[in-house]
């Protein structure tokens, strides 16, 4: 069951999910898999999570801030994660990745 914003169920909504190969940098992977661990999902239902929220705007905020799906819990797993991995960068970074 999915539920709605208002808090109530509604229907399952079907989905056909497909295997796909991308290439992302290798302490943000390992940050992800220990996330998905965390809140006891698989990489890839963490990452349409993700995904997912970042297409809904913080209203005011539209194309500045996106929804986050994390809890404050989530959130202090996330910074020891990317501490135990060598994670030390931001969003903001990623404009400057190189191979």
């Amino acid at each position: 069951m999915v539920t709605s914003p208002s808090g109530s169920a509604s229907a399952p909504v079907q989905v056909e999910r497909v295997q796909l190969g991308v290439r992302m940098e290798k302490s943000l992977v390992k940050v992800l898999k220990g996330l998905a661990e965390f809140e006891g999902t698989t990489l890839g239902q963490l990452l349409e999570n993700i995904v997912l929220h970042s297409f809904e705007p913080v209203v005011g905020q539209e194309g500045e801030m996106a929804a986050s799906p994390h809890s404050k819990k989530a959130l202090a797993a996330i910074v020891d994660l990317k501490r135990i991995y060598g994670m030390d960068f931001d969003v903001h970074a990623s404009r400057s990745f190189a191979d």
